[in-house]
């Protein structure tokens, strides 16, 4: 058959142009478009949209249509079928710089998407390029992730904003100077339930006030109520010092020694209510021998805990990560 007729099947344009209300849900704008314009400066306004859907026919055609009839470039495009689940999973890269509504009129598409999700039952996320997310970091003693963190930041390998660093210890604020970020001191009382409590409203109350986007974890070593982690796990990262789910908990390395193994990793995953169990994001690991004692295998760890965070970091940043089933598909780049 021929690609045309294909693509006649999918919702016309001009009838997405015509609607002002689509019914349904599970569609998501993570990063709005900006008003500020990047064709003035010759650079394309880009954006990334991640579906996942029972698998079925239609489904990329669609997609492609849609986009298309709405003047849009796709510029790189990656699936995934999961057989045994019967599940699709597409992340598409598309420029948007000549949408025939207007750059700044982009809510159109997105009703449009959601006309397309309605049809097969697909849950949607979509980011803009021309938006950087923002990212607190969360630290207690050890500087390790953080400075790597805050250099890849500087290196534009990052490609986002760090406005705030927060620590229930006042120990880090040195690093967070050194590269201008302000710096939040959040103490809290041991085994004290209020403290606690009173402590997660203040977070709470400087991710709304910064507009935060993603949670980094970076060696943050206090427990999160059930409540904080089911609002935000989706955009929470945390890399525990091992390869999960071995060792779970508190001295992975400790134990690890006490064990004898021969391989000690490092984990990243979103922050679930469900300690060290979130979906996982990435992993690495380092062989280690019986002459190595705790602290060798903590310094080998450390480095596997920068590079294993930063990696999930940028992945999340650029949208490449869909969660199912509390498992996770992965467009690496």
């Amino acid at each position: 058959m021929h690609v045309d007729s294909l693509l006649s099947h999918a919702p016309k344009t001009e009838e997405l142009l015509r609607a002002s209300v689509i019914s349904g849900s599970g569609g998501k704008v993570l990063a709005a478009e900006q008003s500020d314009s990047d064709t003035s400066s010759g650079q394309p306004r880009t954006a990334t949209l991640l579906v996942k859907c029972p698998d079925q026919k239609g489904v990329v055609a669609s997609l492609a249509q849609l986009l298309y009839g709405f003047g849009c470039n796709i510029v790189s495009s990656d699936q995934f079928s999961e057989v045994e689940a019967n599940m699709f999973y597409q992340r598409i890269q598309f420029d948007y710089s000549d949408i025939i509504v207007g750059p700044g009129n982009t809510a159109i598409l997105e009703r449009g998407v959601q006309e397309v999700a309605n049809k097969y039952t697909m849950e949607w996320q979509i980011s803009y390029s021309n938006r950087l997310k923002r990212v607190a970091v969360l630290v207690s003693k050890l500087d390790h992730c953080l400075y790597d963190l805050l250099i890849r930041r500087d290196s534009r390998e990052l490609n986002c904003e760090i406005p705030v660093v927060i620590s229930n210890h006042p120990d880090l604020e040195g690093v967070a100077q050194k590269f201008n970020i302000p710096f939040r001191h959040l103490p809290l009382k041991p085994r004290d339930p209020e403290s606690k409590a009173a402590q997660e409203a203040q977070i709470e109350a400087i991710l709304e006030e910064m507009d935060i986007d993603l949670i980094v974890l970076a060696r943050y070593m206090q427990i999160f109520s059930p409540d904080f982690c089911e609002k935000h796990w989706q955009h929470t990262i945390n890399i525990h010092h091992s390869f999960l789910p071995a060792f779970e908990g508190a001295k992975p390395y400790h134990r690890a020694h006490d064990r004898g193994v021969k391989v000690i990793g490092a984990t990243a995953h979103y922050a679930t209510s469900n300690l060290d169990c979130g979906p996982i994001i990435d992993q690495g690991v380092t062989r280690v021998s019986h002459r190595d004692a705790v602290g060798d295998m903590v310094r080998k760890g450390r480095d596997l805990e920068r590079v294993v965070l930063a990696r999930a970091v940028r992945w999340h940043l650029e949208d490449r990560i869909i969660v199912h089933d509390n498992k996770t598909v992965v467009f690496e780049d």
